[in-house]
C-alpha cells in the first residue's frame, strides 16, 4: 500500500508565562493511500497540534524540538513558506470544527468557492510544466548515457523521441481537457433543461426569452463529436432560436420538442460506457491531422489508436526508457553504497567523544552532498529520507550546538530568579509573581537526534542496495509514462471564472446541498450548521487534495446532522481516493469510518492499532475508559467518567502521564515511561500492564460487555 504522509519523532511544545508546555512528545504513524486514521483523545491532548503541524499552521509561540512530517519525499517542518503554499489546500486540506470560523461572513459562498481554484490554478499549471520538462530532461539524458555520451546519431534520436513523447502527450490531453470541458457543461445543461420543462409540465410562468437564451449559450459549450455532435446540435438550435424571438412566457410544443431531443442527445453523449483514450488519439492525430475519427465507435477507435501508437513508437519508447530507469537506478545504488560507508564514519564521530561545531557541520555537508549525487532523479515515488536528510541533519546538529551555548544563559536566569525570589520571601514578603522554569535543551537527546538521522540514512540505504535485484525496470517506466500524463494534464487545466463556478456548483452538489444555482449565491449566515460545514468541506475538495485533515468536524452539530456528516466524509473517501485524517474526542464518531486509530494523551500516542483491534481487544486503560465512557443505545449501565483531570504539560509526569487517573495503575507507572509494546503486527499499545512481569488485569465489564454485544451483533449480521 502506498504511504502517502509519515509522521516520525514528532516533538512540539509552546512558550508561554508559565513555562515551556509539552504538547506533542515522540509522536509517530503512517498515513496510506485510500485510507482513514482517527487520531483519538481528550481536549488538549495534542491530536489537533499535531494535525496543525502537518498544514504548518502552528502558532506563533511554538517550538518543534524534533521529528519529521514527510510527504511526497519534503519534511514539512524544513521546507519554505513559498514550497507549503504549493502544499497547503492544494495536496493537504483541511476541515476545522466550527465551520463559521472557516467562512468570511460577508462573501457570497460562490466566490469564497471559486477564489482559491481560480488563484492556484495558474500555479498549478507552472509546477506541473516544471515537473514534466525536469522528469523528461534527466530521462533524455540517461537515454544518452545508455547509448553513449559521444554517439551524436543516437543522442540525436532520444531527443527526437523525448520531444515526440512530449508534444502528443500534451496534445491528447488538449484533446482530453475539451471533452471533459463539454461532459461537464452537458451535465450542468441536462438539469437545467429538465428544470425548465418540469416548470412548463406545472404550468408556470417564466421568462422564456432568458431561459431558452441560457440554454443556447450552454450548448456552445457542449458541441464536441463524443458529447453534441454538430449537426444534431444545430437540428436543436434552429428552433430554439426561433422561440427565443417570440414574446411569450409559455414555452411552444415545438420549443419543447428541441429540449426533449437536448436531453436525449446529451444523456446519450455522456452515458457512453467507453470513454476515447485521448493519449493515443493525441499521437494519431499528430501523425495523420486530417483524419475524420468522429463517426468511429470509441471501443474500436481506442483499439485502434491505441495499437498505432504501440506499434509506431510506444513500445520502443517504453524500452529505450526502461534501459535509462536502470541505468538511473544502477547507479544510484553504487553512490548508496559510497553514502553507507561514509554514514557509518560519520556516526562514529556523532556517538564518541566531544563534538567540535565546524568538524561536525563539515561532515554532514560531505554526507548530505554524497546522499544528493545518490539520490535516483527517475524513481517516480521519492526515497523521502533521501530528499530530507541534508536539512534534518543540519537543523539536528544547528540545535545541538545551539544548545550548548544557551542552556547555561537559560539556567543561569532562572538560578537568579530563584534567588530572588527566596531572598524576599526570607525578608517576610510574599512575591505575586513565580519563576518561569527553564527552557532546556536535552543535551543527550539532541545528540541522539542526530545519531538516529544518520542511522535511518544508513537504513534506508541498506535497503534499497537490498532489494537491487528486484528492480522492474519496465514496470517503472510504465509508472513513468503515467506520472507525465498526469502532469500534463495539470498543465493544459486553465481555470476560468466560467469553469470555476461550473465546478463549484458540481462540488455543492456533490456534498449535498440542494438547489446549489440559488445558494450559490447566499451568504454563510443563510446556512444551518450543517449546510455550512458542506460547503467548507466543497472548499477543501476544490483543489482534488490527496490527504483530507478532519479536525472535530461533527463537534458543533446535532446528532442527526453529524451521522450525514460522517456518512458524507466516508463517500468521499472512496469516490476520490482520499486519505484521510479524522481527528475526534469521541471514538465512537470513528467506529464505522476508521481503518485504523491511534489513541493520544497527554502528547504521546499510548495505543495504535486497526478499528477491529482497538474496539474489540483495547489493551490501555486510557482506551478503556474512553470506551467506558462512550455512550450508545444498548448499554444499560450508568457511563463511566474519567476520574481526574489531565496532566500540568509544564510538568510532565515522570512517568505514564494516565497513572494519576489509572485505577490499575502500578508502581512502575509513576516511575517510568511505559514502551510500546507490540501486541501483534498491527497493534501496539503503551502500558506496563502489558509487561510478561506485569499482573493480569482484564477491561473494566462495561467494556467487555460492549465487545460481546459488538461481536454477537456482527456474527449475527455476517
Amino acid at each position: 500500500m502506498e504511504k502517502k504522509l509519515e509522521v516520525k519523532n514528532l516533538v512540539i511544545s509552546f512558550r508561554t508565562q508559565g513555562g515551556k508546555v509539552q504538547a506533542v512528545r515522540d509522536v509517530s504513524f503512517d498515513l496510506y493511500k485510500g485510507e482513514t486514521l482517527a487520531i483519538v483523545g481528550e481536549s488538549g491532548s495534542g491530536k489537533s497540534v499535531t494535525s496543525r503541524a502537518i498544514m504548518g499552521i502552528l502558532a506563533n509561540n511554538s517550538i518543534v524540538e524534533g521529528g519529521k512530517i514527510i510527504y511526497d519525499g519534503q519534511d514539512l517542518l524544513r521546507i519554505s513558506e513559498d514550497d507549503f503554499h504549493k502544499i497547503r489546500g492544494d495536496k493537504i486540506a483541511m476541515i476545522f470544527q466550527d465551520p463559521l470560523s472557516s467562512l468570511n461572513p460577508i462573501m457570497r459562498v460562490g466566490k469564497q468557492l471559486t477564489e482559491a481554484m481560480i488563484l492556484k490554478g495558474k500555479t498549478g499549471q507552472r509546477n506541473a510544466r516544471r515537473n514534466f520538462n525536469t522528469l523528461l530532461a534527466y530521462l533524455n539524458k540517461n537515454m544518452n548515457e545508455t547509448s553513449g555520451m559521444n554517439n551524436k546519431e543516437a543522442a540525436a534520436e532520444n531527443a527526437r523521441k523525448c520531444k515526440t513523447f512530449d508534444n502528443f502527450c500534451i496534445a491528447g490531453i488538449r484533446l482530453e481537457d475539451k471533452y471533459n470541458h463539454c461532459v461537464r457543461h452537458a451535465y450542468s445543461l441536462i438539469e437545467e433543461t429538465e428544470n425548465v420543462l418540469f416548470l412548463k409540465e406545472k404550468n408556470q410562468k417564466t421568462d422564456v426569452k432568458k431561459q431558452i437564451g441560457h440554454i443556447l449559450d450552454e450548448i456552445k459549450e457542449c458541441i464536441h463529436p463524443a458529447v453534441l455532435p454538430d449537426d444534431i446540435a444545430a437540428r436543436i438550435v434552429n428552433p430554439l432560436k426561433e422561440e427565443k424571438k417570440k414574446a411569450s412566457d409559455q414555452i411552444s410544443e415545438q420549443a419543447e420538442s428541441a429540449l426533449r431531443t437536448l436531453i436525449e442527445e446529451l444523456k446519450i453523449g455522456v452515458g457512453v460506457e467507453v470513454k476515447p483514450n485521448y493519449f493515443t488519439m493525441g499521437y494519431y492525430i499528430m501523425k495523420n491531422p486530417d483524419a475524420q475519427l468522429q463517426d468511429m465507435p470509441h471501443k474500436e477507435l481506442n483499439k485502434m489508436t491505441r495499437q498505432y501508437l504501440d506499434e509506431n513508437f510506444m513500445l520502443d519508447f517504453i524500452d529505450c526508457g526502461a534501459k535509462a530507469v536502470l541505468h538511473s537506478h544502477n547507479k544510484s545504488v553504487e553512490k548508496k553504497k559510497e553514502v553507507v560507508e561514509l554514514a557509518k564514519s560519520t556516526l562514529e564521530y556523532f556517538e564518541n567523544g566531544e563534538l567540535d561545531k565546524k568538524i561536525s557541520k563539515q561532515k554532514i555537508k560531505e554526507l548530505s552532498a554524497l546522499v544528493g549525487k545518490s539520490i535516483d532523479r527517475l524513481a517516480v515515488v521519492k526515497n523521502s529520507v533521501d530528499y530530507t536528510f541534508a536539512t534534518s541533519a543540519m537543523t539536528a546538529v544547528e540545535k545541538y550546538f545551539d544548545a550548548l551555548v544557551k542552556n547555561p544563559k537559560a539556567q543561569a536566569k532562572y538560578d537568579k530568579q530563584v534567588a530572588k525570589r527566596n531572598k524576599l520571601i526570607a525578608k517576610g514578603k510574599t512575591p505575586d509573581w513565580k519563576v518561569v522554569p527553564p527552557m532546556l535543551v536535552d543535551i543527550d537527546l539532541a545528540r541522539n537526534t542526530i545519531c538516529g538521522v544518520i542511522s535511518g540514512l544508513i537504513d534506508s540505504c541498506e535497503k534499497e542496495i537490498e532489494n537491487a535485484d528486484n528492480f522492474d525496470e519496465k514496470q517503472k517506466m510504465v509508472d513513468m509514462v503515467d506520472y507525465f500524463k498526469e502532469q500534463a494534464s495539470a498543465v493544459v487545466y486553465k481555470v476560468t471564472r466560467k469553469l470555476a463556478k461550473a465546478k463549484a456548483l458540481k462540488l455543492m452538489e456533490e456534498v449535498g446541498i440542494p438547489n446549489p444555482a440559488v445558494r450559490y449565491n447566499q451568504y454563510p449566515f443563510e446556512f444551518s450548521g450543517g449546510m455550512r460545514q458542506r460547503i467548507v468541506i466543497a472548499i477543501a475538495l476544490a483543489a482534488n487534495p490527496d490527504i483530507l485533515i478532519c479536525d472535530e468536524p461533527t463537534t458543533a452539530l446535532d446528532v442527526t446532522i453529524q451521522a450525514q456528516i460522517l456518512e458524507l466524509i466516508n463517500k468521499l473517501k472512496e469516490e476520490r481516493h482520499l486519505s484521510v485524517i479524522f481527528i475526534t474526542h469521541d471514538l465512537g464518531v470513528v467506529a464505522n469510518m476508521a481503518d485504523r486509530i491511534a489513541v493520544m494523551y497527554a502528547g504521546k500516542i499510548v495505543e495504535y492499532g486497526t478499528s477491529e483491534d482497538v474496539f474489540y481487544d483495547p489493551r490501555h486503560p486510557y482506551t478503556w475508559a474512553l470506551l467506558s465512557s462512550m455512550p450508545d443505545l444498548d448499554t444499560k449501565e450508568k457511563l463511566e467518567a474519567i476520574p481526574g483531570t489531565p496532566p500540568n504539560m509544564i510538568f510532565p509526569p515522570k512517568g505514564d502521564a494516565f497513572a494519576a487517573r489509572n485505577k490499575y495503575a502500578m508502581k512502575i507507572d509513576f516511575e517510568k515511561q511505559p514502551p510500546m509494546f507490540k501486541i501483534n503486527d498491527t497493534h501496539y499499545a503503551a502500558t506496563w500492564l502489558l509487561h510478561p512481569d506485569a499482573p493480569k488485569v482484564d477491561p473494566p465489564k462495561l467494556v467487555t460487555d460492549r465487545i460481546n454485544r459488538m461481536k454477537r451483533e456482527v456474527e449475527n449480521n455476517g
